[in-house]
């Protein structure tokens, strides 16, 4: 017979970082033996639908046809893998396990409270605009997840004022822990780490591999 190969991990950044950004999450994976793609996309210079296009060629260009693959995805690298398989462009069959930290599942205050300046519409590209919870929100139009996944929120933030007056409650500093969540999630997990940092905390690590391997978060979470 032969050997199982070891199991495929994607990761996808969020916006306005780089596929290195989550490389935390790759070393933790390789040691736990997995293959690891990195899939880095302009997150900054197109809008969501075409960034979902780019990421699904990608991985068709460096995956086996056909193969399984988990997910490990960070803030709106969540929502670019749902458009690209909610647009057929992934099929959902190979999404096997999918964590998303600290993903704008239900789009974020803040994005919304910024998207009217000019600077953010310039530093954050057309996907920036995408990210509210307005008429425009890309994740709010986005049907209910049809693969396993589990969702860290954050409920960290260095700006506690923002939290009351942007979020209305507890807020990774990016998204609320409440517009983290997702219809049809699997598992859910609120720890105490900000947005940016979320794939460096060891307790999140742990999570995210506990529930790649069994389909739920640990029991003793924290």
């Amino acid at each position: 017979m032969m050997p199982t190969p070891p199991p495929q991990l994607v990761l996808l950044h969020g916006l306005a970082r780089t596929r290195h950004s989550l490389w935390p999450v790759a070393r933790a994976a390789v040691a736990r033996g997995y293959r690891v793609t990195g899939v880095g996309y302009p997150s900054r210079h197109a809008p969501i639908e075409e960034l979902a296009s780019f990421v699904a060629a990608r991985v068709g260009e460096r995956l086996p046809a056909g193969e399984p693959f988990d997910v490990v995805s960070h803030s709106m690298g969540g929502i670019v893998l749902r458009a690209a398989v909610a647009a057929g462009l992934l099929p959902a069959e190979r999404v096997r396990r999918v964590v998303m930290l600290g993903p704008p599942s239900r789009g974020s205050e803040l994005a919304e409270a910024l998207r009217g300046l000019p600077v953010y519409r310039w530093v954050l590209g057309p996907a920036g605009q995408q990210l509210g919870t307005g008429a425009e929100s890309v994740p709010l139009a986005l049907p209910p997840l049809p693969f396993e996944c589990g969702v860290v929120a954050g409920r960290r933030t260095f700006i506690p004022l923002l939290a009351e007056r942007v979020f209305g409650g507890p807020t990774d500093g990016r998204v609320s822990v409440a517009r983290a969540r997702v219809d049809g999630m699997a598992d859910f997990l609120v720890v105490n780490r900000a947005h940016p940092f979320l794939m460096w905390s060891p307790d999140v690590l742990a999570a995210t591999f506990a529930f790649l391997e069994t389909g739920r978060f640990p029991v003793g979470r924290p």
